[in-house]
C-alpha cells in the first residue's frame, strides 16, 4: 500500500507502509537498480526491520504506444519496523536505517528523530540514520510505538525534507501463561443428568498477541474430575461425562481444568483453575415409613386437642422434593382423631378431636398414608413417591374429677337477707366406677369478703346481709373434689343477683344553688326541682315533693309538685332586699312510691342577686361592684390594651438602657488631657520655663483624689504615699512628674487594672533614639556660615555663640596652620 503525500523542490514524498517482508525486498530490489538511487538497508529477520528511506531520480520511459512517460522522483518510502519484545542481548537492537537521497555521504545532513520514546528508548546515528533500540520492550505494556523522522542541515538546522511518521511495532513473544480471572469457579447441576449435560464454561485470557502466531491460542484440558466430568478444548464447556450421577451417593465433585497456549503444544505455557460442582436434587426417592404400624395411647382424661403421637415418613430428597404430606385414609377412630404437619419438623401429629371414655371404647385403628406433593415427570417410572402405615391407639383409664350437672348456675337472694339465708343449691357426681363421694367449697379468691358459705349436700347461704346498692351481683366459684381420690377437682360458676329492696331515701338530683333576682315578680317560677332514688324501681318509679312542716307557712317561697317526679318553686312575695338578707333555705320534703315508703326533707339554698332591668344577674356577692355609668365592655378593654402597650414600651426602653456599654470610670467633666491647646508665641528655646506650665499635664479631676469606678466598689481607700507627691505646677522636671504618676497608678487600688492607656510622648533621659536636635551639628564638618544669627537679635544669640564662635576658632586655627 502506498500513498503519495507530496512534492517538494520537484521531489515527490512517498510513505509505503508494506507488511510483508517479501514486498519490503522486491521493493528495495526494484529502487536499487535504478542508476543514481540510493539502496535499501533492509534487516532480514521475519517481519522485522522492513523499514527503509530511499531518494529515486526522476527517469523518463517509454509507453507501449511510444508516449513519454514521467515518473516522479520518490522520498521519503516507510515500512513498518518490527522489534522483537523482551530482547536481553548485549548490544542494542537495530530497528532499522533511515537515508535520503540528498544525502551525498558527506555528512551534511543531519537525521533528527522524534515522537514516542524518541532519545529514551530509541537513539538515532544522525550521520548515518541508523535507529537502535535501547531497551527491552514489553508488547503487553505497549504494542506500538509512532515516531516522526526529518534530514535537516547539520550546519543551519533547516529542514531537507518534510517531516514523515512511522510505526515500530513490537513483535511478540510467547512470554504470558494463561490466568483464569474469575476462578475458583462454582457450578451446579441436578443428579441423574444425561451424559453431555453443559455444567458451565470457563475461559481463560492469554497477554500475548492473538494475531501473531499461537502464543495466544489456547486449549483447554480436564487434570482432575475424570470420568465424571469432560471439557470442550477449543471452548472450555464443561459437560458430564458418566449417567445417573447419584446425590444422595455422592453430591460434590473437585475438577481442574487447564489452559495451554502454543495450541497446546510442547513448549506452551499454561495455566490450572478449579471448579467445584455440586449436584442439586430432583425428586427421584419415595417417602417411606421406617414402621408399618405405630402403637400410641391416650388417657381418657385428656380433653379435644391435646396431642396423641407422632410419626414421619423418611425421604432421601431435599428441599421440596423431600416435602410429605400425610392423610388419615381409613380407621374406626376417624371421628374421635385428626391428624396435622408440622411445618418445622414436618411430623405427621395425631390429636384428640373428641375425648374419648375408657368406660365406653378402649381401643382405635386408624390407616396414615404419606406422599410426595411435588413429582418429577421424568421419573415416575420409579413410582409410587407414596406409603401407608397403621397406627393403634389405646385408651387408658384415669381417675377423673366430679362433673357438675350444669355448666353454671345462676341463683337470687334478698338484698338485707339475715345470715344463713339459702341462695341455691349445685350438685356435682364422680363418673368413675366407684363413684366416691364429692365435697364442695367456695375458692377464697372468688369471695374475697366470704359473703357465702357452702355445706357438703352443695347448698350455698349468706353469711351477711347483702347491699343490692353496694354490689348487685356476685360471681363466685364452687370447686367439687372427690373424697379419697386423687385430689382432682372441678369448678362450676356460681352467679348470685341481689334482689331490690326500697331501702334508700330519695334525694335531689342536683345541689346547685337558686339565684334570684331582688326585684322578682310575685308569683314567678325561679326553680323546678327533681330528685333521684338509689333503688331500683325502673319506670315504677316515682316522687313527690312538698314543704318541710316547720317552713309549710312561711310568706316567701312555696312548693307546687307537677305529678312527674318534679316540683316548682314558686315566690309569695313581690321584692327582696340583699341588704336585709340575702340567702333563704327552704327545706322540701320528698317521698317515694316504694313499700315501705322512704322520704327525706332535704334543703333548697336560695341567694338574691342585683339584676338590671333584663332580669339578667349582674352579681350576687353582698358588696356587688357596681360598674361606672356610660363604660361599656368595649372601653374597659381598650384601656386596659393600652396600658399593656405603655408597659411594653417602658420594658423596651429600659432594656436597651441596660443593653448601652457605660465606661468603668465615671469622669465629672472632660479630661483635660483631651484638650488641645494652642499657643501663639514661638518659645523661647530650652531655657524658656515660662512659656508652658508643666501642671496641665496634671488631670484636675483626679487631683485631690481618686476616680470612682462603676464596676466596682472599694472596701479600703489608700492615702497617697509619702514621696510620691505631684511635682510644683510650676516643675519642669517631666521625668519626675511622669515616674511620679506611674507611681501613684500602680498604687491606687481603685485605678483600672486594664482598660485604661496612659501615653506620655517624653522619652526620657539617655535615649537609645538619641536628638533630632540641630545643637549637635557643631561637632559634624559643615560648610555652613552661621554669623547671620548675630543679626536675629537676642533670641538667637545663644546659637550665634554656639555656632559662630566655634567656626570662627576654627577658622583662626586653619589660619595659623595656613602661616
Amino acid at each position: 500500500m502506498a500513498a503519495l503525500i507530496g512534492k517538494r523542490q520537484g521531489f515527490g514524498l512517498l510513505r509505503a507502509l508494506l507488511v510483508l517482508l517479501g514486498v519490503s525486498v522486491l521493493c528495495s530490489v526494484a529502487l536499487g537498480t535504478r542508476k543514481g538511487h540510493a539502496t535499501l538497508d533492509h534487516r532480514s529477520h521475519r517481519h522485522r526491520h522492513p523499514g527503509h528511506l530511499s531518494l529515486h531520480r526522476h527517469k523518463q520511459r517509454t509507453g507501449k504506444e511510444g508516449q513519454v512517460l514521467h515518473r516522479s522522483k520518490r522520498g521519503w518510502v516507510w515500512n513498518q519496523f518490527f522489534v522483537i519484545e523482551e530482547y536481553t542481548g548485549p548490544d542494542p537492537v537495530l530497528v532499522g536505517r533511515l537515508h535520503s537521497d540528498v544525502d551525498k555521504g558527506d555528512g551534511t545532513i543531519k537525521y533528527i528523530l522524534s515522537g514516542e520514546g524518541a532519545g529514551t528508548i530509541f537513539v538515532i546515528d544522525d550521520k548515518t540514520g541508523n535507529i537502535h533500540a535501547t531497551k527491552t520492550l514489553d508488547r503487553e505494556e505497549q504494542a506500538q510505538y509512532t515516531l516522526t523522522a526529518q534530514a535537516v542541515a547539520r550546519d543551519t538546522n533547516e529542514p531537507l525534507e518534510p517531516p514523515s511518521e512511522f510505526i515500530v511495532k513490537v513483535q511478540d513473544i510467547n512470554d504470558n501463561p494463561p490466568e483464569f480471572l474469575h476462578g475458583p469457579y462454582y457450578a451446579r447441576v441436578p443428579e441423574m443428568s444425561n451424559v453431555g449435560t453443559s455444567v458451565m464454561q470457563v475461559t481463560a485470557t492469554d497477554a500475548d498477541d492473538p494475531t501473531y502466531g499461537n502464543s495466544a491460542r489456547l486449549v483447554y484440558s480436564i487434570l482432575q474430575g475424570q470420568p465424571y466430568f469432560s471439557v470442550e478444548p477449543q471452548t472450555g464447556i464443561i459437560r458430564t461425562a458418566l449417567p445417573n450421577m447419584d446425590r444422595e451417593a455422592r453430591q460434590e465433585y473437585d475438577v481442574v481444568i487447564q489452559a495451554k497456549d502454543m495450541g497446546g503444544h510442547m513448549g506452551g505455557l499454561s495455566g490450572t483453575t478449579e471448579v467445584k460442582i455440586t449436584l442439586t436434587d430432583v425428586n427421584d426417592n419415595p417417602p417411606k415409613f421406617p414402621q408399618s404400624v405405630y402403637t400410641m395411647s391416650v388417657s381418657e382424661d385428656k380433653v379435644a386437642g391435646e396431642e396423641v403421637g407422632r410419626l414421619k415418613a423418611k425421604d432421601s430428597d431435599i428441599g421440596d422434593n423431600g416435602l410429605v404430606n400425610y392423610r388419615l385414609i381409613d380407621g374406626d377412630g376417624m371421628s374421635m382423631f385428626e391428624l396435622s404437619t408440622n411445618s418445622e419438623t414436618r411430623e405427621a401429629v395425631i390429636k384428640l378431636k373428641k375425648q374419648v371414655d375408657f368406660e365406653t371404647k378402649r381401643s382405635y385403628t386408624l390407616k396414615v398414608e404419606g406422599s410426595n406433593p411435588h413429582l418429577d415427570p421424568r421419573f415416575l417410572a420409579w413410582g409410587p413417591y407414596k406409603d401407608e402405615a397403621t397406627i393403634k391407639i389405646s385408651v387408658e383409664d384415669a381417675d377423673e374429677p366430679p362433673v357438675f350437672i350444669a355448666p353454671s348456675y345462676t341463683f337470687e337472694v334478698e338484698e338485707n337477707a339475715p345470715r344463713g339465708t339459702p341462695v341455691g343449691r349445685v350438685h356435682a357426681k364422680d363418673t368413675d366406677v366407684a363413684n366416691n363421694p364429692v365435697r364442695y367449697m367456695i375458692p377464697r379468691y372468688t369471695d374475697v369478703d366470704q359473703f357465702f358459705s357452702i355445706s357438703e349436700d352443695g347448698m350455698i347461704t349468706t353469711n351477711r346481709p347483702l347491699d343490692r346498692e353496694t354490689q348487685p351481683w356476685h360471681n363466685i366459684s364452687v370447686s367439687a373434689t372427690e373424697i379419697g381420690g386423687h385430689h382432682q377437682d372441678t369448678k362450676v360458676r356460681v352467679n348470685i343477683k341481689v334482689k331490690d329492696v326500697n331501702d334508700n331515701a330519695p334525694e335531689f338530683a342536683t345541689n346547685n344553688e337558686v339565684h334570684m333576682c331582688e326585684n322578682v315578680a310575685l308569683g314567678k317560677v325561679i326553680e323546678t326541682v327533681s330528685a333521684v332514688d338509689k333503688d331500683e324501681m325502673a319506670h315504677r318509679q316515682h316522687f313527690t315533693f312538698s314543704l318541710a312542716p316547720e317552713v309549710a307557712h312561711n310568706q316567701n317561697f312555696s312548693v307546687k309538685d307537677n305529678r312527674d317526679s318534679t316540683a316548682s318553686i314558686y315566690v309569695l312575695r313581690k321584692s327582696f332586699s340583699r341588704l336585709t338578707q340575702d340567702v333563704y333555705y327552704l327545706p322540701i320534703e320528698i317521698n317515694d312510691n316504694g313499700f315501705p315508703s322512704m322520704s327525706s326533707t332535704n334543703t333548697l339554698t336560695i341567694r338574691v342577686c342585683s339584676c338590671d332591668s333584663k332580669d339578667s344577674i349582674l352579681s350576687c356577692n353582698v358588696e356587688p361592684y357596681v360598674l361606672p355609668a356610660g363604660l361599656s365592655t368595649g372601653a374597659l378593654i381598650a384601656i386596659l390594651a393600652c396600658i399593656v402597650i405603655l408597659l411594653a414600651i417602658v420594658v423596651l426602653f429600659v432594656a436597651l438602657r441596660r443593653q448601652k456599654k457605660e465606661p468603668l470610670i465615671v469622669f465629672e467633666e472632660e479630661d483635660i488631657r483631651e484638650n488641645i491647646i494652642t499657643y501663639d508665641d514661638e518659645g523661647g528655646g530650652e531655657e524658656d520655663t515660662e512659656a508652658f506650665d508643666i501642671a496641665t499635664l496634671q488631670n484636675p479631676d483626679g487631683a485631690n483624689g481618686f476616680l470612682p469606678r462603676k464596676d466596682i466598689k472599694p472596701e479600703l481607700q489608700y492615702p497617697i504615699r509619702p514621696g510620691m507627691g505631684r511635682p510644683a505646677p510650676n516643675s519642669v522636671d517631666v521625668d519626675d512628674f511622669i515616674k511620679t504618676r506611674i507611681a501613684e497608678a500602680d498604687g491606687d487600688p481603685t485605678a483600672p487594672p486594664y482598660d485604661s492607656i496612659q501615653i506620655y510622648g517624653y522619652e526620657g533621659r539617655g535615649s537609645l533614639a538619641g536628638s533630632l536636635s540641630s545643637l549637635e551639628s557643631v561637632t559634624t564638618e559643615s560648610d555652613l556660615d552661621y554669623d547671620y544669627l548675630q543679626s536675629w537679635g537676642p533670641r538667637f544669640r545663644k546659637l550665634a555663640d554656639l555656632y559662630g564662635t566655634k567656626d570662627c576658632s576654627v577658622l583662626d586655627e586653619d589660619d595659623g596652620e595656613d602661616s
